[in-house]
């Protein structure tokens, strides 16, 4: 198809031929694609009419800025529907309904632009009208799936999950490329760990323009996290040709630059799983007298990791607890290549990221922040699955922990240091050491 003369030439260009240039623009022809558009916007200061054409263009480049600004008081219904979409990427919700309704003077479908209109007046936390807007469009609506789609954003801003993906994956039955629709069953599928699944309805959602930025670096983390580097960084560089100052996408970038120069030494990995399982062994495997195994079971000492993280005056400091006892635990411990108090500064605390007497001194409000869920923080696909590998659940957990102790968590880069920072940051608390 030639893109240029099917923008430039034909009589008309509403939904039908921006549809025919859409299926051209993909994969070869994303370029030409590109270079069109550009072309029309040089040529629309001696044609404004070309004006309008090429505002669709850049909005479906995913340069909404652009789009917005070239599509501006125009007098085309489609121009104008397009408008209201590129300002709701902007974050303009008010203005964007506003161009919806102009949309539907100038003769845009009145369903489709009332169904868009509700979606900005849901952005805009009124739930109770954007579902009466809804409903308003009666059965030619719901036979739709732009229906179902904010219906399903209705019931995930309720809180429903089940009922958002329902009407989801209704959005999808009639409407297999419905984009939204199928980003919004990505990210449910991603946040109930059905990675494989989340990357297959991403991989769909990026079949065709427009490319949703979102989307794009959302996939790169999970190929990141499946360990397919190169897929994880084509995502992010393809980010970075629609938006090159895109912060998220260059720091993503630098970690997969940064763990493709990463190598394992297996023997190393064996020896420390050997120790971790060592240090994990109950001290009543072993031969102790009967006093000692009382002494240390009174101060909860349960392990061989335990007596690494205490020092010896603690111990005698136990009830009973001796210069023999002392002697029978050093030889134990000496036996097994480790000492008393080797990993004193690796002390970890119970529930809440706190000692258990320091927990029960903080107040209440201090107490509710360290127990705050780690899904509570908002994290990223990564940082979240850095979070359950460590087995952390809380924010108190995570305030325990060293950079470097995360830093050496798999796909745990600087990008997810610096988020984890600023969620902490945001509840009054901080990384240890930090």
């Amino acid at each position: 198809m030639d893109i240029l003369a099917a923008m430039k030439d034909s009589p008309t260009f509403g939904r039908e031929e921006v549809k025919r240039v859409l299926g051209a623009a993909t994969g070869s022809g994303a370029a030409e694609f590109r270079r069109v558009v550009d072309e029309l916007h040089r040529d629309s200061s001696s044609n404004p009419g070309l004006k309008v054409r090429a505002g669709v263009g850049y909005f479906y480049l995913g340069q909404p800025d652009k789009a917005a600004e070239a599509l501006e008081g125009c007098k085309d219904g489609h121009g104008r529907y397009i408008r209201g979409q590129a300002l709701s990427t902007l974050g303009e919700h008010d203005a964007a309904a506003a161009e919806f309704d102009e949309a539907m003077k100038l003769g845009e479908n009145k369903v489709e632009c009332t169904l868009r209109k509700a979606g900005e007046v849901r952005k805009q936390l009124k739930l109770d009208e954007a579902e009466q807007i809804i409903r308003s469009t009666g059965s030619e609506g719901a036979r739709q799936a732009e229906y179902s789609y904010q219906m399903g954003c209705v019931m995930a801003d309720r809180g429903d999950t089940y009922g958002a993906i329902e009407y989801f994956e209704r959005a999808v039955d009639m409407d297999p490329h419905h984009q939204r629709a199928l980003f919004a069953l990505a990210l449910q599928a991603a946040r109930q760990g059905n990675d494989d699944e989340a990357i297959q309805l991403y991989e769909r959602c990026l079949s065709k323009p427009p490319y949703y930025l979102g989307a794009l670096l959302n996939l790169g983390l999970l190929y990141e996290d499946k360990e397919n580097y190169g897929a994880a960084q084509y995502c992010f560089e393809r980010v970075l040709r629609y938006d090159p100052n895109n912060e998220w996408a260059l720091l993503y970038l630098k970690d997969i630059e940064a763990t493709s120069s990463m190598y394992y030494d297996e023997e190393t990995l064996k020896q420390q799983q050997k120790l971790e399982h060592l240090l994990s062994r109950p001290v009543t495997d072993f031969e102790l007298s009967v006093r000692s195994r009382n002494c240390l079971a009174g101060m909860d000492i349960r392990s061989l990791g335990d007596l690494t993280k205490i020092t010896e005056p603690e111990l005698l400091a136990g009830k009973n607890f001796g210069e023999t006892s002392l002697k029978e635990v050093r030889e134990l411990m000496a036996l097994h290549g480790l000492k008393i108090g080797q990993n004193i500064n690796e002390k970890t605390h119970d529930a809440g990221g706190a000692g258990a007497s320091d927990f029960r001194d903080l107040s209440p409000e201090e107490q509710a922040v360290l127990q705050t869920p780690i899904a509570d923080l908002n994290l990223s696909v990564r940082s979240r699955k850095c979070m359950t590998r460590l087995n952390i659940t809380t924010a108190g957990e995570l305030c325990q922990r060293t950079p470097d102790e995360l830093m050496g968590a798999k796909n745990f880069g600087v990008t997810s240091l610096n988020e984890v920072r600023a969620k902490l940051s945001e509840l009054g608390i901080r990384l240890r050491n930090d």
